[in-house]
């Protein structure tokens, strides 16, 4: 693993908050937080509710970016703006993957057809190191 793609991973160690921003119907910007896992290929998943707005926007327009890396003003961190293509699924396998005990206090289990995952697959990471001016880059 080269040394950038090393900095990106130990950012994205464990949860993290994260805000995603998706495309609405009628082609405007939309933020709202989430929580992202990271897997080894630096794919990126949450979980939300079938019929929310973002489930929607993601369905019409799969192009998505997240930031995320500092979850507080008192925090001087490094931080990440990904480029990526989001998915929603709710194949068995995957949301049974992805269940854990703090999703208990959204959804019935991991059989609720309201709980969804989106996957997002970064194809461009910008790491941003403190006092940074620009950006390491990495193209997926």
């Amino acid at each position: 693993m080269n040394e950038l793609r090393q900095k990106i991973a130990e950012v994205l160690r464990g949860p993290q908050l994260a805000s995603l921003a998706t495309v609405t119907e009628d082609g405007k910007p939309w933020v709202r937080y989430v929580v992202v896992v990271a897997d080894a290929a630096l794919a990126l998943r949450f979980a939300t509710y079938a019929s929310s707005r973002k489930v929607a926007q993601i369905r019409l327009h799969p192009e998505v970016h997240l930031t995320c890396g500092v979850a507080s003003l008192n925090d001087s961190k490094p931080y990440l703006q990904i480029q990526g293509r989001a998915k929603v699924t709710a194949d068995e396998r995957e949301r049974k993957a992805f269940w854990s005990d703090m999703l208990a206090a959204y959804f019935k289990g991991p059989d609720d057809p309201e709980y969804v995952v989106v996957l997002v697959k970064p194809y461009r990471v910008e790491y941003l190191g403190v006092g940074a001016l620009s950006p390491e880059v990495l193209d997926l």
